[in-house]
C-alpha cells in the first residue's frame, strides 16, 4: 500500500516523456502580491506532486517512523497541537512546530531566521537529532534504491543530484500551501463588506489601534522581523536564546521571528515554545506588556482592554481562519 500513491506520479512521468512538462501555475489568493520564484526550481506538476509525496513519506527519517506531515497537519493550518512535536524515538526539541502556510512570502525560516531559503529549510529537520536524525547521504542512498523515486526525481530535475532534487521537490510543494480565503480576506481583499460581522470589524479596528498591526502586517500578518516581546525574564533557562543562536549577538537574545497569524485560531499552542494554550492567554499577555528584559522591544507597552474589547479582538483573529484551506485534501 505504501507505493500506491506513487502510481499517479508514474503515470505523470510516462505521459510527460514525449514532451516538455508544463509549468505549474501557483494559485495566489486575490489581492496577494506576485512573487519571484527561484530560477532553478520553477514549479511543474511533477515537481509539486513529487514533493507532496516526499513530504508525507517517512523515508526521510533515520528509522522511517516520521515524515514532515507528522508534525504539520493541514487541519491545524499545517501546525501541530502538541507543545513540542516528538521526533524519532519520541525525542523532543525546544520549539513548537511553526505553521507552513504562505511560506512563499517568508524571507527566511524558523523562529530564529537561521535558514535563508525554502530549499535549505528542507534539510534542517532531516538532520536535526531531535527530529528525523538522519543525514543527506543516507537519504540519497534510500531514494536511489527506491523503486520509483530515483526515476521520478531525475525526470523532475534532469541531471541534478538527488540531494538537489528531493529538497527542491519538497520546497515546490510547500510553496503551494497558500491560504487567503478567510472571512477577513473576503472583507479586506475582495471587497465583501458583509464577510465580517460587527464584532469582527470592531476587533479589526482594535487590532490596528492597539499596535498589533505594527508587527503583524501585510497579507501574511507578519513584517518578517525579529522581536523580543518579553516572554521571559531569562531566555537561557532552556537553552534557546532565539536569534542569538544565529548571530551570536547579545542584542539578539530573546528575539524571535514575528509569526504569521493565518489560521491562528487553529494553531495553538502559541509562542515559539508552545507555552500559551489559548488566544485569551495570548491577548492577556500582550495587554500586560510582557516581562522585563534588557532586550525587550519598546513596542511592547501595556494597554487596557475591556472584556468586550478582548472578545472583539479574538473574534477578529478567528476570522483569519481559511476553512477551504484547512479542510482541503492532501
Amino acid at each position: 500500500m505504501r507505493y500506491l500513491p506513487l502510481l499517479f506520479l508514474s503515470l505523470l512521468l510516462l505521459s510527460s516523456c514525449q514532451k516538455e512538462e508544463k509549468s505549474y501555475a501557483l494559485d495566489l489568493p486575490p489581492g496577494f502580491p506576485e512573487v519571484d520564484l527561484p530560477e532553478d526550481n520553477l514549479p511543474t506538476p511533477l515537481r509539486v506532486e513529487l514533493g507532496k509525496r516526499l513530504f508525507f513519506d517517512p523515508i526521510l527519517s533515520r528509522d522511517s517512523s516520521i515524515s514532515c506531515g507528522s508534525c504539520h497537519f493541514r487541519q491545524l493550518g499545517f501546525a501541530d497541537d502538541r507543545v513540542i512535536s516528538p521526533g524519532i524515538e519520541g525525542r523532543l526539541g525546544l520549539r513548537n512546530a511553526p505553521i507552513l502556510t504562505n511560506l512563499i512570502y517568508r524571507e527566511n525560516f524558523f523562529f530564529d531566521g537561521g535558514v535563508p531559503n525554502l530549499e535549505l529549510q528542507v534539510v534542517a529537520p532531516v538532520e536535526d537529532e531531535n527530529e528525523m536524525d538522519f543525514h543527506l547521504g543516507g537519504v540519497v542512498e534510500r531514494l536511489a534504491r527506491h523503486p520509483e523515486y530515483a526515476a521520478l526525481l531525475e525526470k523532475a530535475y534532469p541531471g541534478k543530484p538527488l540531494t538537489f532534487a528531493f529538497t527542491r521537490a519538497i520546497a515546490s510543494y510547500e510553496r503551494t500551501l497558500l491560504s487567503g480565503q478567510s472571512a477577513f480576506d473576503r472583507y479586506y481583499y475582495q471587497g465583501d463588506s458583509n464577510a465580517l460581522g460587527s464584532q469582527e470589524k470592531r476587533g479589526w479596528q482594535l487590532f490596528q489601534d492597539k499596535g498589533c498591526r505594527d508587527c503583524h502586517s501585510g497579507p501574511n500578518f507578519s513584517n518578517e522581523e525579529f522581536i523580543n516581546i518579553g516572554l521571559y525574564a531569562d531566555y537561557d533557562y532552556n537553552g534557546d536564546p532565539g536569534r542569538r543562536r544565529v548571530t551570536a549577538l547579545d542584542s539578539d537574545i530573546g528575539q524571535f521571528k514575528v509569526p504569521s497569524l493565518r489560521n491562528i485560531a487553529l494553531t495553538a499552542p502559541y509562542m515559539h515554545d508552545g507555552s500559551m494554550q489559548s488566544l485569551e492567554e495570548v491577548v492577556d499577555f500582550f495587554a500586560s506588556g510582557g516581562k522585563a528584559h534588557f532586550n525587550k522591544s519598546s513596542q511592547m507597552q501595556a494597554f487596557a482592554l475591556s472584556a468586550q474589547e478582548k472578545a472583539d479582538l479574538i473574534a477578529f483573529l478567528e476570522s483569519l481562519t481559511d476553512w477551504d484551506f484547512v479542510q482541503g485534501t492532501d
